[in-house]
């Protein structure tokens, strides 16, 4: 009996121990899964915030590059409205300068009339009658009047006797020899010409002088004798 006994009591013994065995196996099992677990799931948050970072980076550097255009378009916009301010200005200063020069460019034939009229009144205008004389005075009143305020207004008239012919001021009418005038002068103002501020309105019309010719030196000696 005692043998039975402790043949049974070795066979529980060994069956405890083998489930103790198997229950540090499965408990071993159990903590090395975990364990694999526990590093996926730290390796797929470690993934996760990479990943959350990266996308975080990419949207700053997104927003970066957003920000440099749109202050490169405020950049260009400043600009351009800077320049058309610039070019509006000079605009309207030429328009103040220069936008009356056709109203002067027709102005001028009527001065011009006037000023023959009272170039051609006889020297001794006190032999005239009365009506005549008072007809002449206003009319060189009004000649004066309109040369100051041709004067006042930057409108300069072009009187080139004696000077150089330039072709950006003058306009050739005829060529004549003439021992008075070097070559290329001026001697006579058929019609003078007009500026306003720098721009011309109209040329003077001129007659310009040439060399003496020795054909013409022997008719003008001819003529002499």
């Amino acid at each position: 009996m005692s043998k039975s006994n402790n043949q049974d009591q070795s066979v529980t013994n060994d069956d405890k121990s083998h489930k103790v065995n198997k229950e540090k196996n499965n408990t071993s099992e159990l903590n090395e899964d975990k364990t694999l677990e526990d590093i996926e799931n730290t390796e797929s948050e470690i993934e996760n915030e990479s990943e959350g970072d990266i996308g975080s980076k990419l949207e700053e550097k997104n927003e970066e590059e957003e920000l440099k255009k749109i202050k490169d378009q405020l950049l260009r916009a400043l600009a351009e409205n800077e320049n058309l301010r610039k070019r509006t200005d000079k605009d309207i200063e030429q328009i103040k300068k220069y936008g009356h020069i056709f109203f002067v460019r027709d102005l001028m034939s009527s001065v011009d009339n006037l000023t023959r009229a009272v170039e051609a009144v006889p020297a001794e205008k006190e032999k005239l009658d009365e009506p005549i004389k008072n007809l002449v005075v206003g009319v060189e009143i009004v000649l004066q009047e309109i040369n100051s305020f041709l004067e006042k207004n930057h409108i300069t008239k072009i009187n080139p006797l004696g000077d150089k012919f330039d072709y950006n001021l003058h306009q050739a009418m005829y060529e004549a020899p003439s021992k008075d005038y070097d070559p290329g002068s001026v001697i006579e103002v058929v019609q003078p010409g007009y500026l306003l501020h720098d721009r011309l309105v109209r040329p003077a019309m001129v007659g310009i002088s040439k060399k003496v010719d020795s054909k013409d030196e022997k008719k003008d000696n001819v003529k002499n004798i």
